[in-house]
């Protein structure tokens, strides 16, 4: 019912920035929350940072004063500054949304994920 695209990964050196962006399609009436996730090899996926209908953004503490997540009144798309990027950034980067499709329905999708590589 969404399909979620994750791009703006790539390869960056320690430092440096990247912007993820997360595009939803399907027949979705709203996007509620929107989430971004990581996963390091041999890693759980965490949550870096989220933003949600009655709240403001927030951000795990490792990417606090580096990140942000930032979208429109739609939640479409949502995008992620990285700025000041470590090699411990390095990570598939999921976004994941929650909402409310055309039938009333609630969702709960993910995207395929981008590789964020920071190294030297």
């Amino acid at each position: 019912q969404v399909h979620l695209v994750e791009s703006g990964g790539g390869l960056v050196q320690p430092g440096g920035s990247l912007r993820l962006s997360c595009e939803a399609s399907g027949s979705i009436f709203s996007i509620d929350a929107l989430n971004w996730f990581c996963q390091a090899p041999g890693k759980e996926r965490e949550l870096v940072a989220r933003i949600a209908s009655d709240d403001g953004p927030e951000y795990a503490d490792s990417v606090k004063g580096r990140f942000t997540i930032s979208g429109g009144h739609t939640r479409n798309p949502v995008y992620l500054a990285m700025n000041s990027l470590k090699p411990e950034d390095t990570a598939v980067y999921y976004c994941n949304a929650l909402g409310v499709l055309s039938d009333f329905t609630v969702f709960d999708s993910w995207g395929q994920g981008t590789q964020v590589t920071v190294s030297s």
